[in-house]
C-alpha cells in the first residue's frame, strides 16, 4: 500500500488552505497513494486560536466534513484529515478531531486529540507560550483504531507524540500503523521531532505516518515541516523538508510480519 504525507502553510484563509491541500491530494493520488494523510489545522492556522471556534462544525453544519468526503471520493482514496474543529461539550472550546474517510466518501473514524499543548518555548532568546486548552478541550482517554485495506492504523495527534503510552495502547489494540497529523513548532520539531518519530516507530514495531505543517502562520508561528513516513526499524522511508509537497513511501506487509517474528519486542513485555 503506498501512503502520503502531505505538508503546507495553512493560514488565516480557509478556501485558501482547502485549495493548498486539494493540489497536494491530487498529487498525491495521482502518484498511487491510496491513503493520504493531512497535517494538524489543516482549515485554519490564525494568530488566535479561538478563532476556530467560528467554523467549528455541528451535526447540522459539516462543510470541512464535506470537503473531505467529496476529495476520498474524488480520487478513491482514504483520507486521515489531520484534525477538523468540531463542536465540543463547552461552548468556549472545540475538539481538535482527527477524521478518517473512506474511498467511498464514508465518515470511518474519529479520534479527538488527548494531549494539549500548554507550554512555553524559546525563540530568538524570547519566550513563546502556548495555552491549547484555551481553545480546545481534550478527547476521550481511548486509543482509536481503524481497518484501511487490511492495514491497522492508530490515530493521534501532533503533541500525543510526546506521550508513548498512548502508543503503546494503540499497538496493544493491535496498530500496525500509527499516524502523527502535526503542527509542531518550529524550534521542538528541530530537537525532537525526527527522534521522537523514530523512536515510536522502533518501539511498538510500527510504520510512523507523520504530516507536519510547514513554514510561517499568522501570529509569526513558525511550524518545522520535515513530514515523515519511518519504517518499523526506525528507517527513514521518505521526508519532506520546509517546504509545500507530500512524502510518499510503501508500506509493505511481509517486511512488517518478518521484523515482528525475528525481534517480537512486543511479545516480551512484563508490564
Amino acid at each position: 500500500m503506498k501512503i502520503a504525507a502531505v505538508q503546507f502553510t495553512s493560514g488565516d484563509d480557509v478556501a485558501q488552505n482547502l485549495l493548498a491541500a486539494q493540489r497536494l491530494i491530487a498529487a498525491a493520488a495521482d502518484d498511487g497513494a491510496r491513503v493520504i494523510v493531512l497535517p494538524e489545522n489543516l482549515a485554519l492556522m490564525s494568530a488566535d486560536e479561538r478563532d476556530k471556534l467560528a467554523i467549528a462544525e455541528t451535526a447540522d453544519r459539516q462543510p470541512l466534513q464535506s470537503w473531505l468526503k467529496h476529495q476520498a471520493a474524488l480520487h478513491g482514496v482514504y483520507l486521515i484529515g489531520g484534525t477538523v474543529p468540531l463542536a465540543g461539550d463547552d461552548a468556549n472550546r472545540i475538539r481538535a478531531a482527527c477524521l478518517v474517510v473512506g474511498s467511498d466518501g464514508s465518515l470511518m473514524a474519529r479520534y479527538d486529540k488527548i494531549h494539549l499543548f500548554d507550554v512555553e518555548v524559546t525563540r530568538d532568546g524570547h519566550r513563546e507560550a502556548y495555552r491549547e486548552s484555551r481553545s480546545i478541550e481534550p478527547g476521550p482517554l481511548a486509543p482509536v483504531i481503524v481497518d484501511i485495506d487490511g492495514w491497522r492504523f492508530g490515530l493521534s495527534v501532533c503533541y500525543d507524540l510526546r506521550f508513548p503510552e498512548l502508543y503503546r495502547a494503540l499497538v496493544t489494540a493491535g496498530a500496525e500503523v500509527l499516524c502523527v497529523p502535526s503542527a509542531f513548532t518550529a524550534q521542538t520539531g528541530a530537537a525532537h521531532w525526527a527522534t521522537l518519530l523514530k523512536a515510536r516507530a522502533i518501539e511498538n514495531t510500527c510504520y510512523v505516518v507523520a504530516p507536519n505543517q510547514c513554514g510561517t502562520h499568522p501570529g509569526d508561528r513558525q511550524t518545522w515541516g520535515h513530514s515523515s513516513i519511518v519504517s518499523p526499524w526506525g528507517d527513514t522511508l521518505a521526508e519532506l523538508g520546509d517546504a509545500p509537497g507530500y512524502a510518499i513511501a510503501s508500506l509493505e506487509r511481509d517486511k512488517l510480519k518478518q521484523l515482528r517474528g525475528a525481534f517480537p519486542c512486543l511479545e516480551h513485555r512484563r508490564l
